[in-house]
């Protein structure tokens, strides 16, 4: 369950507003949530790649791998080339982070490609038995580009499909004005006015409800050289710290 923005955002006001510490905007607020985001999505394939080496668990919910597939599922996709080929060349499309596969539509069953080095490619067209076919194709990954072959003779975006994981959207928290006492007000709020940013309204977190306590944490951290309290920053990075160390146990 992703976590709501609100939510977030009146926790970390009251937290700064408990002692009278300063305020944060919501331009400053949505900046931050999405930075935060964005850098708690990154550590999940730090904690990936740290954790395939450690011993495994079979003990229902206590799996650390598993918990990290299923901060992942949120972010996977798959989608075709996003240009229009008019060459063997395809390009990834406009969304994704982190490349995963990619599958040859020409091919029966929609063979997986094989990414190959330059090297690789040119002792593979040596033989006749080893040359890429529709069934068995190759690709060359450069410059967020497949240049995929055997080269067909008509070429269409649908050619290739990509299995990818994309980048979180970023976090809004749409707000109207009110127009008697200037306070912001949150787009979810009934009867509040049209939002000011975006049209569309408020966009929450998408990490999972999991790491709210750490969105939290993370945003406040950040709040406080905003404000210049650098007691907000101490405090916040001793717990970010413990919650760290917690993690790794």
């Amino acid at each position: 369950m992703a976590i709501n923005v609100n939510t977030v955002y009146t926790t970390v006001l009251s937290i700064l507003n408990k002692e009278q510490r300063g305020y944060l905007t919501p331009f400053e607020f949505n900046q931050l949530a999405t930075q935060v985001q964005l850098e708690i999505f990154e550590k999940f394939f730090e904690d990936y790649n740290q954790y395939i080496r450690m011993p495994k668990t079979n003990v229902e919910f206590a799996s650390r791998m598993d918990h990290i597939m299923e901060e992942f599922q949120v972010f996977e996709k798959s989608d075709i080339a996003s240009n229009t080929p008019t060459t063997n060349v395809y390009h990834q499309p406009t969304d994704l982070h982190r490349f995963g596969s990619a599958s040859w539509n020409k091919g029966k069953n929609s063979p997986p490609i094989e990414i190959v080095s330059n090297r690789d490619y040119n002792e593979l067209k040596l033989s006749p038995l080893t040359q890429p076919t529709n069934d068995f194709p190759v690709a060359k990954y450069k410059d967020n580009k497949l240049i995929v072959f055997p080269s067909p003779t008509t070429f269409a975006n649908t050619d290739v499909t990509f299995n990818y994981i994309r980048k979180p959207a970023d976090v809004v928290w749409a707000y109207g004005v009110d127009p008697t006492t200037g306070a912001f007000i949150w787009s979810g709020t009934s009867g509040a006015p049209t939002p000011s940013i975006p049209a569309s309204g408020s966009v929450d977190f998408e990490i999972s409800d999991s790491q709210q306590s750490e969105v939290i944490i993370e945003i406040l951290k950040y709040a406080g050289v905003i404000i210049r309290d650098p007691q907000i920053v101490q405090s916040a990075s001793q717990l970010s710290a413990v919650n760290e160390a917690n993690t790794k146990r």
